[in-house]
This record gives C-alpha cells, structure tokens and sequence, in this order.
C-alpha cells in the first residue's frame, strides 16, 4: 500500500505549534531505545528536557 499524502495518522502538534518537518536524530547505546520506549509520554518528556538544556546552555 503506498503512502498517502494528508493522512489523519503520524505524528501530530500537541499545542497547535508545528513540529520542524527534519527530525533530530542520534546513536544510543545498545539497549537504551527499548527503555526509552517503555516510559510513558516518553516524546514529550524528551522534548521538555531538550528544551531544558537548550535553556541552559543559552543563559
């Protein structure tokens, strides 16, 4: 089945504010996605803490 553009499924802005359409990726070690995963609203509270040091390297 080919994709399908303007799908109702995939990620989506929780608050309205689009996310930049090029993720960030990086390289973990081995066994740290599979526990990443089992945290709930694991995404979200990544974001908050990516935003954090954000924060805390600019001020």
């Amino acid at each position: 089945m080919p994709f399908q553009k303007n799908h109702k499924l995939g990620a989506q802005p929780l608050n309205n504010e689009p996310f930049d359409k090029t993720p960030v990726c990086f390289n973990v070690q081995k066994g740290v996605r599979d526990k990443l995963k089992a945290i709930p609203d694991w995404k979200e509270r990544l974001r908050k803490l990516v935003d954090e040091l954000i924060e805390e390297f600019e001020g």
